[in-house]
């Protein structure tokens, strides 16, 4: 393991402004990662992750162990050199797709049916270790519990008892030097059970930690102060990441209580249906009304899309269902949310953040 160290750069209230290193190189902080589930962000290239600005990019431990699987990636020297990408990468444990699939679970792990053909696999906390390792991502999750929201509070403390024992197992299991293993939170919407969890998890001790199972169908009123509680008891000094969050509000209002870093696959799954973020809101690229408009998706985003296209030409190749249109559209829109968490770390370190944050949630509350 390798202890991801986060040097507070600067901290506006609770928000903080961020470097954080690891075995093979640092990011700053807020950020955003964006997610390549098959080892690869949806209609973009390694290319084109250098372009927006990606620092690091998920890839997805359940899809990638069963196509193409972890040991063709390490064959070729792990998922960065696989899919022809520099910077950092994250896996997940794939333990949210796992228990999306009605697995058994039991206190050892889970068994499930592989969506590709319905092969029968196991899931143990090791074993997600050994799989990740293979893969070779720089910063990799523990396998936990995540239930569905919501659910009685047995369910929940379930939960967050299995997610402790499969965390410390997943910790004694993880070999690599160069490589570095976050915990996760569970607890639903309970301040008292994410409380906990985080003691238990931050107790054993990981290089950086997640909070996982929020943001599944809950308010952000009810989200919030379950992070909140959350964020108090993990360490000041490693990165805290929100796990599966990436609108807009939610990132600026999770910052305001100390988040670092984020992922979501929002902004590729908007881009393919024809939907932009952009400064004054969501923006309906395929609506009438820009058939003639000669103008940017966003005049304030630096993006190669916006700089290059107008509003009518993507709405042209909408029309006519053309698959360059869902590319550029997701280009813009991971390009526009890292440009927001830029931003938003410029206002952290001049400490404007509230004000930066106000005019975000006018928009997007």
């Amino acid at each position: 393991m390798f202890r991801v160290d986060l040097n507070l750069d600067g901290v506006d209230g609770a928000a903080r402004a961020g470097t954080a290193t690891t075995a093979r190189g640092s990011y700053t902080t807020p950020l955003f990662m964006p997610v390549g589930t098959r080892g690869a962000i949806k209609y973009l290239s390694a290319a084109d992750y250098e372009k927006v600005g990606a620092q690091i990019v998920l890839g997805n431990t359940y899809h990638l162990m069963l196509r193409p699987g972890a040991e063709t990636i390490e064959k070729f020297g792990g998922l960065g050199r696989f899919s022809g990408w520099g910077g950092l990468t994250l896996t997940d444990s794939g333990g949210f797709q796992v228990f999306s699939l009605d697995p058994k679970v039991v206190d050892d792990g889970v068994t499930f049916k592989s969506t590709y053909d319905g092969s029968s696999h196991r899931f143990t906390p090791e074993i997600a270790v050994d799989v990740q390792q293979q893969i070779g991502a720089d910063i990799q999750m523990v396998l936990d519990v995540c239930p569905p929201l919501p659910s009685p509070p047995d369910v929940i403390r379930l939960a967050v008892d299995r997610t402790a024992s499969w965390a410390a197992r997943a910790k004694h299991a993880h070999d690599r030097i160069d490589q570095s293993l976050f915990g996760i939170v569970q607890g639903g919407i309970s301040e008292t059970m994410r409380v906990e969890s985080a003691k238990q998890i931050a107790g054993i001790g990981f290089d950086g930690y997640g909070i996982g199972g929020l943001s599944v169908g809950e308010s952000r009123e009810q989200m919030l102060p379950a992070l909140a509680a959350a964020l108090e008891h993990l360490p000041e000094d490693q990165p805290r990441y929100l796990m599966g969050v990436g609108d807009p509000a939610s990132l600026v209002e999770a910052v305001a209580v100390g988040v670092d870093q984020f992922d979501c696959v929002m902004q590729t799954r908007l881009g393919r249906h024809g939907t932009a973020l952009t400064s004054t809101g969501r923006f309906q690229a395929k609506a009438a009304r820009n058939a003639f408009l000669d103008e940017p998706l966003d005049t304030s985003c630096p993006c190669d899309v916006c700089a290059r296209h107008s509003r009518g030409y993507i709405r042209h190749l909408l029309q006519v269902r053309e698959p360059t249109a869902s590319r550029l559209l997701s280009i813009h829109n991971v390009a526009w949310t890292i440009d927001l968490m830029n931003r938003m770390r410029s206002a952290i370190l001049a400490g404007t953040f509230n004000a930066f944050r106000a005019d975000v949630l006018a928009v997007w509350e």
